[in-house]
């Protein structure tokens, strides 16, 4: 087992260093000016030329990647653990990832928590008995949650709880802005009030996350149940199981057997979706005015802020390659014949 993780950690890091390489250089070479966009375009000559120093960008690309990598004297580089400095602010990116990260986290998280708990009985239970109502009633859901995007569902959630009903908050956040927030210490404030014995704050919290959760896991759910349906329905036509029921052994025992034999599709597919809710959150967190890593990132390309654009592909680059190592370590544990 040691063998395997080492080995795809060795992928892994081969997979960052390739992706970094190729966003240093592909960024540089899109058809933009970042020192245009700093100075305005009817700056003079000599202004263009000092914020292009500034911004170390009247050096060969080369010694550009170099100084990226190695640092210089005013810098540190990525070799030292630096991200650089955000041309926007000026701070460090790795300090505006470590502010908007958690919120991002915290939020998918909880819509997975909540979709996979729902997801796994409710698909177990259509495929246990596929003539039933749960089966049918489920393949509509599936259908119909996803036939619009998440910010379409999640305008239409607004609308309908906050505005209509008025049993939701507003999209003001993950906290209500009169509110002193508990001491950071993860980040994330479900997290936060429960270390501070707020409850309070941990009830405020996961209401004004409600809606923005609620968006999300309408979405996930859906493809999850699609995918425990049919990979538990596939493994009950498996031999050991039909001996199973030739046996009497119960139908609960047979759907958690079946379970245990298709699980590691659906973990593949929640691999997947967890990873594209790391970049493709910044929708939801428009919406609900949630200071995330998406907000971040869409901030950074729009400024075309290098350093911070880097910093975030490497980030969400470097998470997503961890869940996948850590799916694959569950899959192999699972399964002795994926350690080969």
């Amino acid at each position: 087992m040691t063998k395997f993780v080492l080995k795809r950690l060795g992928v892994g890091l081969i997979q960052i260093v390739s992706l970094m390489v190729l966003v240093f250089f592909l960024i540089r070479l899109l058809p933009a000016d970042p020192v245009a966009r700093f100075v305005g375009l009817n700056a003079s000559a000599e202004a263009y030329a000092q914020a292009e120093i500034a911004l170390g960008l009247d050096k060969p690309v080369l010694e550009q990647f170099k100084i990226y990598l190695l640092g210089d004297e005013q810098t540190d580089g990525l070799i030292h653990g630096s991200l650089g400095n955000s041309w926007i602010s000026g701070s460090p990116v790795l300090y505006h990832i470590g502010l908007t990260l958690p919120a991002t986290l915290e939020l998918i998280l909880l819509s997975f928590l909540i979709s996979v708990s729902l997801a796994i009985p409710i698909g177990v239970a259509g495929a246990t008995s596929p003539n039933g109502a749960v089966n049918k009633g489920t393949l509509i859901y599936g259908l119909f949650a996803g036939s619009q995007p998440e910010f379409s569902w999640g305008t239409i959630f607004i609308f309908l709880f906050f505005v209509v009903l008025g049993v939701a908050p507003g999209p003001l956040g993950r906290i209500s802005p009169l509110t002193e927030p508990p001491d950071p210490v993860s980040g994330m404030i479900v997290v936060d009030s429960l270390i501070a014995g707020r409850a309070d704050l941990l009830l405020e919290s996961l209401w004004y996350l409600s809606l923005p959760v609620l968006t999300l896991s309408f979405v996930l759910t859906g493809p999850i149940i699609k995918m425990v349906r049919e990979n538990v329905s596939q493994s009950m036509s498996l031999g050991f199981i039909q001996y199973g029921e030739a046996v009497g052994l119960s139908k609960k025992m047979l759907a958690s057997d079946s379970l245990l034999a298709a699980v590691a599709p659906t973990l593949t597919l929640i691999g997947i979706l967890f990873s594209f809710m790391l970049g493709g959150a910044v929708l939801i967190e428009s919406m609900f005015s949630i200071n995330g890593l998406g907000q971040f990132s869409l901030q950074s390309v729009l400024a075309m802020d290098y350093p911070a654009i880097q910093g975030v592909v490497i980030v969400i680059s470097s998470l997503t390659l961890l869940v996948y190592l850590l799916l694959d370590v569950a899959q192999a544990l699972l399964d002795p014949r994926l350690r080969a």
